[in-house]
């Protein structure tokens, strides 16, 4: 009889995820595995999968143990590695409450973009610390058939090019990642956010993801947005002292976005687990070949 192993399907705002808890990382999950999981056709689907480790079981979190019991081992859509996800360490921390690891209140998730600070509130909400952004120096530009716009480097444990535009629809598809020069500034690839203005502290976007195509929604990618919107529009906590608030719209919902004077940045919005099963591990090792 064949081993089955448990999964979740999970969401925040619409950026869907496959969730494996594996606590001591006994399960091989190597890049074929998960972008078979994630397949939306021939697997369960998903934008990405949600690797459940003890950090102290895992080789790249055992030095944040101490600081951090649970590691989120992210995967992109198409099996490749990312360093973090903002609206998967919200599934990530909702699936920790549903199986009785965490409670209301305060938590901390080890990820490869370092430890993340959350906060589940009783309302249903989920507020993560994202870290700082930085903004490397440099011009970067995005294209999208004729179309060409300048955008903004910010790096949130991932690299983003924020591009303002004047309709969303301008970017295109957003099924193959659209050009941006200069190539060597994500020689690893990079995440495109196009904005458009909705109103005072209110802007909409829709995102093409690294490894995963156009998502529903891209919780680094909302902070990018924050990040540049506020830069562009002469605000720096850094030096009024004030923190700033963005609300953000994506294609699944609505992210809440404050960068505070010491830069740190926090993220607030929905996650929702949905389902959950088993899938035959026969099936995963014949997909592996």
């Amino acid at each position: 009889m064949s081993t089955r192993i448990a999964f979740l399907k999970g969401h925040g705002t619409e950026n869907d995820f496959v969730i494996v808890p594996d606590p001591e990382n006994a399960i091989d999950l190597p890049p074929a595995a998960a972008a078979a999981l994630c397949d939306r056709r021939a697997g369960i689907g998903a934008d990405g999968l949600l690797h459940v480790v003890r950090s102290a079981a895992h080789p790249e979190a055992r030095s944040m143990a101490a600081e951090a019991e649970w590691f989120m081992d992210y995967r992109n859509g198409d099996g490749s590695v990312a360093e973090m996800c903002g609206n998967g360490v919200r599934v990530f921390a909702r699936y920790l409450q549903r199986a009785g690891l965490a409670t209301e209140g305060d938590l901390a998730v080890a990820t490869r973009g370092g430890v993340k600070t959350v906060h589940i509130a009783k309302n249903g909400d989920i507020t993560v610390g994202m870290g700082r952004a930085l903004l490397p120096e440099g011009d970067v530009s995005v294209s999208v058939g004729e179309r060409s716009w300048p955008a903004r480097n910010v790096n949130m444990g991932n690299p983003h090019a924020v591009a303002f535009v004047t309709d969303l629809d301008h970017a295109g598809d957003l099924f193959v990642p659209p050009p941006f020069e200069p190539a060597a500034a994500y020689p690893d690839g990079v995440n495109i956010e196009f904005v458009v203005d909705r109103g005072p502290g209110h802007v909409a976007m829709r995102v093409h993801e690294r490894g995963s195509g156009e998502t529903r929604s891209c919780g680094t990618g909302a902070c990018a947005v924050a990040v540049a919107t506020a830069r562009r529009d002469g605000a720096d906590p850094a030096v009024t002292g004030t923190p700033v608030t963005y609300t953000v719209d994506v294609p699944g919902g609505t992210l809440v976005i404050t960068e505070h004077p010491d830069g740190e940045i926090e993220m607030t919005g929905p996650a929702v687990i949905v389902a959950e099963g088993e899938f035959d591990a026969d099936w995963m090792e014949g997909v592996l070949g």
